[in-house]
């Protein structure tokens, strides 16, 4: 029986038209979908340049350009997927939805268009409901469709225990991990989606909305930051509590390296106590005094730890004085408190960007979800990893040995940009979850498009004109303003760029923020972790902000440091750049960026 595919250039098309030609729309491809032979329905133009076009009536004026299979194109999936994928493998059966024109102009566009292998994307119907949910939500349906290859892991009917699909950007781990809870949630269990931070938790719950249509099935599965779970799990033990400021903080740790001595800085201590001591869970002195510090670069003698310990008792007795906490010290309290109970709230937590978490954070999750089939579904891609935390899940009882599947194929962005982006990553080995070494070794991309462009100007000015013109052209082309994306690695530059873009007339939203979705959105690097956009503008990708600095420990104070930064301001630049589906563009003043030199001139 005959399939009907929406190309999905169409849905941002179809999200312009007139009310009562969409509904004209809607009813055309209902009857394709109803008839046993609908191609009877489409007409085949006399002057065609590609021999697989069809006319489709809509209604008296308006007509779809259908291209039909014909032995020459449309890639198929089983039948109880629903997939997102370019046209390649030949298919009987599936016709694809290409436009809708006014009638004069569909046999126009017969005339002049020819189509090649791998040149639409599309997504397939199955039913007229599945229909309406697709051209009901423009932008945000090609991010719902699985693959085949994806499907498999999300629909497997039990995990014997945690599980873990990882995969370079693009691959369809977080749409996986959402159709996993969307599953485990149908069986009537409450499901926790988990991840980093609040926005990618807000952007989770937004797609969790398109995904799931059943009310009572979507209000079985909580979206929570994991920083936010630890609060309330606090809050409900013994009220509101308090997070300390950041800045008071840093003075906090510069006032015990001043008083200290011996060279060492307010960040080598902070981070001593966040990546060795909470870390390890390590709760006396003795215990810090013999542990290994793995990944901390710069040795210590026991008499120098012995000062680090007695540091960081000073800067968490204050912090108990004012009763305040860190995140990471809310989530060891959560923990605790957890444990206590022996009461665990979920019956499945499904971790999405689970690289960057930190050892605290998922021995919380350990304690927040009952060991057992499905009780934790993993989702990470080490290559990604913008903070730095690093974690072997075996060391905290989490063992996905077995139960862990690798995605290659790449599903939004063109094979151009990731040939431009994978470069600026560099040569350095990447470990992931499991302490195996991680590789991007067949990662590839079936869809093709533009090469990124980069663009150096002058001086800043410049820059956010170019910029300016840039997201214009998109818009232009017929690019939905919230499908843009705009991001710079400090936020006093996303402000100036956003100030220029209001100037201009375009209409601007954070990233962060909870303004109007017709809108541009910007933030910086680590804000675009786990977004998608159709089309992606890098500014400020220049010497001196891209490493940015401050987040570079000079290799005089620890060389292991100093290169763990660099490699993960490399990673920051990647994510960012590796948002867009068809579009990037990369600018900057003065000279580029260091990293630049490793991804191809454009």
């Amino acid at each position: 029986m005959a399939r009907l595919a929406i190309s999905k250039d169409f849905l941002a098309e179809y999200a312009k038209l007139d009310r009562d030609v969409q509904v004209a729309v809607d009813a055309a491809v209902a009857k394709f979908a109803r008839h046993p032979y609908p191609a009877q329905h489409l007409t085949k133009p006399e002057h065609s340049r590609d021999d697989r076009i069809r006319i489709m009536p809509v209604n008296g004026r308006w007509r779809g350009v259908v291209l039909a299979p014909a032995a020459t194109g449309l890639a198929t999936a089983p039948s109880q997927a629903v997939a997102s994928t370019p046209l390649s493998n030949p298919a009987a059966d599936t016709y694809c939805l290409v436009t809708v024109l006014p009638q004069d102009q569909a046999d126009a566009y017969a005339t002049s268009h020819r189509f090649g292998v791998s040149q639409l994307r599309v997504t397939y119907v199955s039913g007229p409901d599945e229909q309406q949910r697709i051209l009901a939500h423009p932008f945000e349906a090609w991010r719902t469709f699985l693959h085949p290859s994806q499907r498999e892991v999300a629909y497997h009917a039990s995990y014997a225990g945690p599980a873990q699909v990882t995969g370079g950007p693009g691959t369809g781990k977080t749409v996986t991990l959402l159709h996993r809870a969307a599953f485990l949630a149908e069986r009537g269990a409450q499901v926790l989606v988990t991840t980093f931070t609040g926005n990618l938790a807000v952007a989770l719950a937004a797609q969790l909305d398109v995904l799931v249509q059943d009310l009572t099935v979507r209000n079985r599965i909580e979206v929570l930051n994991v920083d936010r779970l630890a609060y309330s799990v606090v809050k409900l033990a013994r009220g509101t509590p308090v997070i300390a400021d950041g800045r008071v903080q840093q003075a906090r740790w510069a006032q015990a390296a001043a008083d200290i001595g011996l060279g060492f800085t307010p960040a080598f201590l902070r981070n001593e106590w966040e990546q060795v001591i909470l870390a390890k869970g390590l709760r006396t002195e003795q215990a810090y005094l013999i542990c290994p510090r793995t990944g901390r670069g710069r040795p210590l003698t026991k008499a120098q730890r012995a000062q680090v310990w007695r540091a960081v008792q000073r800067v968490t007795a204050e912090l108990t004085t004012t009763r305040e906490s860190t995140h990471l010290q809310l989530a060891d309290e959560a923990t605790r408190l957890l444990w206590q109970v022996a009461r665990p709230r979920y019956r499945h937590i499904l971790v999405d960007e689970a690289q960057d978490l930190h050892p605290s954070q998922w021995r919380l999750l350990r304690a927040a979800v009952a060991p057992g089939p499905d009780d934790l579904f993993i989702a990470a891609d080490p290559h990604q990893r913008v903070y730095d935390n690093r974690v072997s899940l075996a060391s905290l009882g989490i063992t996905v040995r077995g139960r862990s599947r690798r995605l290659s194929l790449n599903y939004r962005t063109t094979q151009e940009i990731l040939n431009w982006a994978v470069p600026l990553l560099g040569n350095e080995p990447v470990t992931g979850l499991d302490g195996e070494v991680d590789s991007l070794l067949g990662y590839r991309s079936p869809m093709h498009g533009l090469a990124p462009q980069v663009k150096m100007a002058a001086n800043r000015t410049e820059e956010l004109a170019l910029l300016t013109e840039r997201i214009c052209s998109w818009l232009a082309d017929g690019i939905e303003l919230n499908a843009i994306g705009v991001t710079a690695r400090s936020a006093a530059l996303v402000r100036e760029a956003r100030t220029a873009l209001e100037a201009a007339g375009i209409a601007t939203v954070s990233l962060n923020g909870r303004g109007s979705t017709k809108a541009v959105l910007a933030g910086t690097m680590h804000a675009m972790k786990g977004l998608e956009f159709q089309a992606v503008a890098a500014i400020g990708v220049e010497q001196g902000l891209v490493p940015a600095s401050a987040a570079v420990t000079p290799q005089t104070e620890d060389a292991a440091a100093h290169a763990q930064d660099l490699q993960r301001e490399r990673c920051v630049l990647f994510v960012a750049c590796t948002r867009a589906r068809d579009h990037l563009y990369v600018s900057g003043t003065g000279e580029p960026s260091p990293f630049l030199q490793s991804a191809p001139s454009r």
